[in-house]
């Protein structure tokens, strides 16, 4: 399928006017909008099925259970986690964060001895190392770095090159016979770049550690086989992948799922609670799935899911690849530094700019006066920014929708920002 202009046409929210010009989204690696399907999908199940999954036996529940439960198969295949198990090794849950924060939250229960000796391998005790990167969403180095607090294991960190990829060539260093998790991105969402996690995992799976991805940035633009990188757990978002917000996805192998302990406690994920010894919890994904799902949300992201692949993810990264490329001649402006990759390999369509003398809330909103959309601030990534010796900057980033002219629109725009504020 060729990927052409008329894909916006799916998306309604891009037909329209701000600041007297028409709309250009730049702004997919916050959050991406969403195409009639999406929307229709989450409209048809309010208006026919809606009711509580797993916990009714009327007509509505049932439905609402199997379209549950079919979108969580669809969002497996997504991601190369259809088979065997199948959407067994999805969990959902609120968003990425939540995933993330579940999985070290989990991790710790297991080193206070949770989960009995099947859980042994995820605990932790002082020594013991976890390993990120310098180019980590706070989504990530937060809760692992918590994680180390809490039981006294040491963080350490892969470096940066000076375009801002993880040096993985440098796993055999920073991968060491006392590292127990590695926890990194596939793609920065600052930078761009697309890690090269092959000796990552490698190595990891040498020393015996659990590989934790993040996938928020590569999932909604790069075809993703979760079992063919063979990481242990990945965690993404729907509503970047062209779904809803209040959804996203914790992946594990089948087995890692079957040995960790919960991290949260309520309804649907129990099978006996007593009041005198300690209740017995579900298998896998249920027992992390405590309380009432986010079910709308979930028939939209599987909506979002088959569209992607209807699309074609190979179709949609040629058609990214070409904006991305576009994109980067921003660097060709005066006073404009492009934070990382200079060009279209082994990257995705976010790019990250400072504008030399005008702070990037000013570009920010001088380019939105001209009807763009871009982000501004440290991206939830201060690290990496610190790497480029700047505490924020600008970023635009591409989705399917985007186009030739959504490029050329905002190169017009930033090349204005300096003059603007004459500082040129």
């Amino acid at each position: 399928m060729v990927i052409d202009d008329s894909i916006r046409q799916q998306f309604p929210i891009l037909d329209q006017q701000v600041h007297g010009h028409p709309l250009v989204y730049l702004d997919s690696a916050a959050t991406a909008q969403k195409p009639l399907a999406v929307i229709d999908a989450v409209r048809d199940f309010y208006l026919k099925d809606n009711a509580g999954v797993h916990r009714g036996a009327h007509e509505l529940a049932a439905r609402s259970t199997v379209a549950f439960e079919h979108a969580r198969s669809r969002v497996a295949a997504l991601v190369g986690a259809e088979g065997q198990e199948g959407g067994e090794e999805i969990v959902v849950t609120a968003g990425a964060t939540a995933a993330l924060n579940l999985l070290a939250t989990a991790f710790g229960n297991a080193s206070l001895g949770r989960g009995g000796k099947a859980a042994r391998r995820f605990a932790l005790k002082p020594g013991d190392e976890v390993v990120v990167s310098k180019a980590e969403h706070h989504s990530v180095l937060l809760p692992f770095q918590e994680l180390c607090y809490r039981t006294g294991a040491v963080l350490k960190y892969f470096d940066l090159d000076p375009e801002g990829r993880v040096l993985a060539d440098t796993a055999d260093q920073v991968i060491t016979e006392r590292t127990k998790v590695v926890a990194v991105t596939h793609v920065s969402n600052v930078t761009g770049a697309i890690t090269d996690i092959k000796p990552i995992v490698r190595r990891a799976h040498q020393v015996g550690a659990l590989v934790v991805l993040d996938v928020c940035q590569s999932v909604p633009h790069l075809p993703v086989d979760l079992h063919a990188m063979d990481v242990d757990f990945a965690a993404w978002s729907a509503h970047k992948m062209y779904g809803p917000t209040g959804v996203g996805f914790l992946y594990g192998r089948r087995e890692l799922l079957e040995a960790l302990p919960p991290a949260s406690f309520g309804g649907s994920m129990v099978e006996l609670a007593y009041l005198d010894r300690p209740a017995s919890y579900m298998d896998p994904p249920a027992r992390f799935e405590a309380g009432t799902q986010p079910v709308a949300q979930m028939i939209g992201a599987g909506a979002a899911a088959d569209w992607l692949m209807d699309l074609g993810m190979e179709n949609i990264a040629e058609h990214e690849k070409a904006i991305t490329t576009g994109l980067l001649r921003l660097g060709e402006l005066d006073g404009v530094r492009i934070l990382g990759p200079t060009t279209p390999e082994d990257r995705i369509g976010t790019i990250a700019f400072d504008v030399h003398g005008v702070h990037p809330h000013d570009v920010g909103q001088y380019v939105d006066s001209r009807g763009i959309a871009i982000r501004v601030g440290h991206h939830c990534a201060q690290p990496v920014h610190r790497h480029f010796g700047l505490m924020a900057s600008n970023r635009a980033s591409t989705g399917v929708y985007n186009t030739v002219a959504d490029t050329d629109a905002l190169l017009e725009a930033v090349a204005g920002v300096r003059k603007f504020f004459r500082v040129a």
